[in-house]
C-alpha cells in the first residue's frame, strides 16, 4: 500500500467517528433544550414529530458505529504498522477501567452538576465492552466472531428472562440486559442505563473485522467486502423486520400515511440495541466508511478531527452544554415547565452547528498535542 493509501484507510476511521461525535452533540443539544419533548424509547409516534422522531433516530448511529469502532481500533493496536503484533489485553483492561472512572465521575456530574443518581451510560458500557474484549481476544478470530454473532443475534431471545429487586440474579442481568436500578435508596442512587451485552457482541465483531484494515490489504478488495456486509446487514433486516420475524421487540403495522408507516418500521428499541437496530446502524455505518475512504475534502478533514480525540471532545461538549443550560436557566427561568427550552427545533439545529464549530479549534489542539506526545495519559482521549 501507498503511504496515501494508508493514511486514508486510518482517516476514514476518524472521519466516521468524528460524524458520529458531531450527531451526537446533536443528540445531546436536544437533551438538554428540547427535554420538554423528551423522546421514549422506542419512540411514541403519537407524541413525536416527524423531524423530531427523524433527528432522534439518527443519533441512533453513534453508539453501535462508535463500539464497532473501538473494537476495529483495538485490533490495529494489536497489529501496528511495520511493526509486530503485540497483546492488546492490558491497554484494553486499563481503558475500560479508565472509562468506567470517567463515567462514575466526570460524565456524570456533567449532566446534573450534582451527584444524585450515579447513571451508568455508554461511558461505562464502552468500558465494559472493552474488559470483555481484552478477556477473550487470544481466542482465534473464528471463536471471537462466533461469539459476537451470538450475542448480538441472539440477545433478543433472552427478554423472557426476568429478575425482580432483592432476587438471586438480578443485579448481574440488569447490568448486561435489562435497564434499571442497582441501588434505588440511598445517599446516592445507581442506575444501569445502558445494558451491557450486546455493546460486547457488537466490539467483539469490530475487533474481527480489523485484518480487513491491515497494511497489506488492497483498498478496492476491503470496500467490496465492507459494500458486501452493508448490503448483507440491510437486506437481513429487510427480512426480519418487513415480516415482523424476529429482532424487534413492538412489531410495526400499517399507519394512516406512507411516513408514519416507514416511522414505525425503523423505530427500534435502543435499550439495549435490538438486532434490527443493530443491524440497522452498523449496515449505514459500513456503506458510510467506504464513502469516507474514497472522499477526502475540507468537510472531511473536519470530521477527522473531531474523530481523532473523540474523549476529549465527549466531556468538553457536555461541560460547555451544562454551561450554557445554567446560563439560560439564570437569564429566562423555566420557561418549559421545570426545564429552560427552546421552542423550535431548528433551534437545536442551529445551537449544534455554533457548538461544533467553537470546540472546533480546542480539540484540533488537543489531537496535535496527543499525536507529538504518542503515549502516555493522552492515549486514553
Amino acid at each position: 500500500m501507498t503511504q496515501t493509501q494508508i493514511k486514508q484507510r486510518i482517516q476514514s476511521i476518524d472521519i466516521l467517528r468524528g460524524l458520529v461525535m458531531v450527531i451526537m452533540l446533536l443528540d445531546h443539544v436536544r437533551e438538554r433544550f428540547f427535554l420538554h419533548h423528551q423522546v421514549s424509547d422506542p419512540m411514541d409516534l403519537d407524541t413525536t414529530s416527524a423531524p423530531l422522531f427523524f433527528s432522534r433516530l439518527a443519533a441512533h448511529l453513534c453508539a453501535p458505529v462508535f463500539v464497532f469502532l473501538t473494537g476495529l481500533s483495538a485490533w490495529l493496536y494489536a497489529n501496528p504498522i511495520n511493526r509486530a503484533p503485540r497483546d492488546p489485553s492490558p491497554f484494553l483492561l486499563k481503558r475500560g477501567l479508565i472509562l468506567i472512572l470517567l463515567e462514575a465521575t466526570l460524565v456524570n456530574f456533567s449532566w446534573f452538576g450534582a451527584y444524585h443518581t450515579l447513571y451508568l451510560q455508554v461511558i461505562w458500557a464502552i468500558g465494559i465492552s472493552m474488559i470483555a474484549l481484552a478477556l477473550v481476544s487470544a481466542l482465534p478470530r473464528v471463536a471471537i466472531f462466533t461469539l459476537g454473532v451470538a450475542i448480538v443475534a441472539g440477545h433478543n431471545a433472552l427478554s423472557f428472562i426476568e429478575f425482580q429487586p432483592g432476587e438471586w440474579g438480578y443485579s448481574l442481568w440488569t447490568i448486561l440486559h435489562d435497564r434499571g436500578y442497582l441501588i434505588e435508596q440511598g445517599l446516592v442512587k445507581i442506575k444501569a442505563s445502558y445494558p451491557v451485552l450486546p455493546w460486547i457482541g457488537v466490539i467483539l465483531l469490530g475487533y474481527v473485522t480489523g485484518p480487513l484494515f491491515a497494511q497489506n490489504q488492497e483498498p478496492q478488495r476491503r470496500q467490496r467486502r465492507l459494500i458486501q456486509l452493508s448490503f448483507a446487514l440491510l437486506a437481513l433486516l429487510a427480512l426480519l423486520r418487513g415480516g415482523n420475524l424476529y429482532g424487534e421487540t413492538l412489531a410495526w403495522q400499517i399507519q394512516a400515511d406512507a411516513l408514519t408507516t416507514f416511522m414505525d418500521m425503523v423505530n427500534f428499541t435502543k435499550y439495549p440495541p435490538s438486532l434490527d437496530f443493530i443491524l440497522l446502524t452498523l449496515g449505514i455505518g459500513f456503506g458510510l466508511m467506504v464513502y469516507f475512504e474514497r472522499t477526502q475534502s475540507r468537510l472531511t478533514a473536519i470530521l477527522a478531527t473531531f474523530g481523532s480525540a473523540p474523549m476529549f471532545f465527549y466531556i468538553a461538549h457536555l461541560y460547555l452544554l451544562l454551561l450554557l443550560y445554567t446560563v439560560f436557566h439564570g437569564l429566562y427561568g423555566a420557561n418549559k415547565g421545570q426545564y429552560f427550552g427552546f421552542d423550535h427545533l431548528w433551534q437545536i439545529w442551529l445551537m449544534t452547528a455554533v457548538l461544533a464549530a467553537v470546540l472546533y479549534w480546542p480539540t484540533k489542539a488537543f489531537s496535535h498535542y496527543k499525536h507529538r506526545r504518542r503515549g502516555g495519559w493522552t492515549q486514553y482521549f
